[in-house]
């Protein structure tokens, strides 16, 4: 199994971060909704997707530079567990997405 990023960007383009309330809390990030303010009680956040990492116009992380991630030492906890050749099941789906995203790149 690789455990090394090739770098490409494709999870960055498909998937949408979720923030834990930690890391909501914190201000770090930009994100989906914050042009309208924060949200005090996360579960609301939560509700509306203001705790959502913000998305450039094409859909991908406003993070994503390059194809390499311009946060990657204080990238979100959902980032830091997620790895594209994991075999844990709970990624199978986004796993299968990626795949087909590269044979459709080929």
């Amino acid at each position: 199994m690789t455990t090394k990023c090739s770098q490409r960007g494709i999870c960055c383009k498909l998937f949408l971060i979720n923030l834990n309330k930690k890391e909501y809390r914190s201000g770090k990030y930009k994100t989906q909704l914050e042009e309208f303010g924060f949200f005090d009680d996360f579960e609301r956040a939560c509700k509306y997707g203001a705790h959502i990492l913000k998305q450039k116009k094409n859909g991908s992380c406003i993070y994503l530079k390059y194809n390499k991630c311009s946060i990657h030492t204080i990238r979100p906890q959902a980032c830091r567990e997620f790895f594209c050749t994991s075999k844990q099941k709970r990624f199978a789906s986004m796993i299968k997405q990626i795949e087909k995203k590269r044979e459709d790149s080929l």
